[in-house]
């Protein structure tokens, strides 16, 4: 029978590739992915790693019942409650021994067939980081569009290099996967710290199928609370834009000042401006609402942070040939 999970275990002791997945209403294609991955002929061993956050179905039922028959090692964690799919990867992330891991969707739209090239790639070009890009996206079109704003963003806000496509399906080496989870802070964003580790990215084209069965879990409020880990916690642009916008306003009041002044000594009866000082007053305080917003969101987030908000919580966790005795050293990370 196999030994409880640790929290620490040499990379030299396991496999060439772990698969962290995180499974969030996958009860229908999580059995149907791991039997695709163990059917595959990965040199030097494979485990996979299925991190259930906090899933309103029976995706944790499925995942069980997985452990006695698993082909390859598996490991299912169940997180206490969502806490949302990066915090979900960083808690599969604590798990794994592989010297490359690969990181990937529980909605079968990245066909397993591919974790064989993706791998392949990193260990040839020897790059920390392979991300896959897709000839054809086979998402909703609002979904398309948020991917691509998230992308051109990150173009500005995290020195990402022109061109490349933040995608979930991606393979990280140990060395980088190692300086990812010293990161110990509640608002995780796994693209944000690859990106302040390392310049060494390949990319690799892969396909994309159309989702086998449900919807996409991405949610426009969900959309918005990664721009905002992103936004915030990896860059400090939104304050440097901040100040500038302060700056411009300034400007441009000293030049109206100005043109009132002139025109108070030049005409005989002053107009009353009744309109043009309710729209300058109304512009003032909606760009002073938004500068306070933002510093407001950097400081709640300090806050939190401070106040040791976990990034994620396992309420238990189990490992293939163990599946009836919890783990005992998977604890709650804060």
């Amino acid at each position: 029978m196999a030994d409880d999970v640790n929290d620490t275990i040499s990379a030299d002791e396991g496999p060439a590739l772990s698969i962290v997945v995180p499974v969030y209403n996958g009860a229908d294609t999580v059995a149907s992915l791991v039997a695709a991955i163990e059917g595959l002929d990965v040199p030097g061993g494979v485990e996979v790693i299925l991190v259930v956050d906090g899933s309103p179905d029976n995706s944790l039922a499925v995942c069980r019942t997985l452990l006695p028959t698993a082909k390859v090692p598996l490991i299912v964690i169940d997180l206490a409650r969502n806490f949302g799919e990066h915090n979900a990867v960083m808690a599969g992330l604590h798990q794994a021994r592989g010297r490359h891991v690969i990181t990937m969707d529980d909605d079968l739209q990245n066909p397993p067939s591919e974790v064989l090239k993706l791998l392949g790639h990193a260990q040839a070009t020897g790059a920390d980081v392979v991300y896959t890009w897709y000839q054809s996206k086979e998402h909703a079109a609002w979904r398309n569009w948020g991917s691509h704003f998230t992308n051109r963003v990150a173009d500005v806000l995290l020195d990402k290099p022109k061109g490349l496509y933040l995608s979930s399906f991606r393979c990280m080496s140990r060395f980088l996967v190692s300086q990812i989870l010293a990161y110990d802070g509640p608002f995780a964003y796994i693209d944000g710290l690859i990106l302040q580790v390392t310049q060494r990215i390949e990319k690799i084209e892969v396909l994309h199928l159309p989702r086998a069965m449900g919807r996409s879990n991405y949610t426009i409020r969900k959309l918005v609370r990664l721009w905002m880990n992103m936004f915030v916690n990896f860059s400090v642009m939104p304050l440097r834009i901040s100040t500038l916008t302060g700056m411009g306003l300034s400007v441009l009041g000293g030049v109206a000042a100005v043109f009132v002044t002139i025109e108070a000594l030049v005409m005989q009866a002053t107009p009353r401006g009744w309109g043009s000082i309710m729209a300058a007053v109304l512009l003032l305080s909606g760009v002073q609402l938004m500068i306070l917003g933002i510093v407001g969101e950097y400081l709640g987030r300090m806050f939190l942070t401070a106040n040791r908000k976990p990034q994620f919580i396992v309420r238990e966790a189990w490992r293939s040939g163990a599946a009836a005795k919890p783990a005992r050293k998977l604890a709650k990370r804060a």
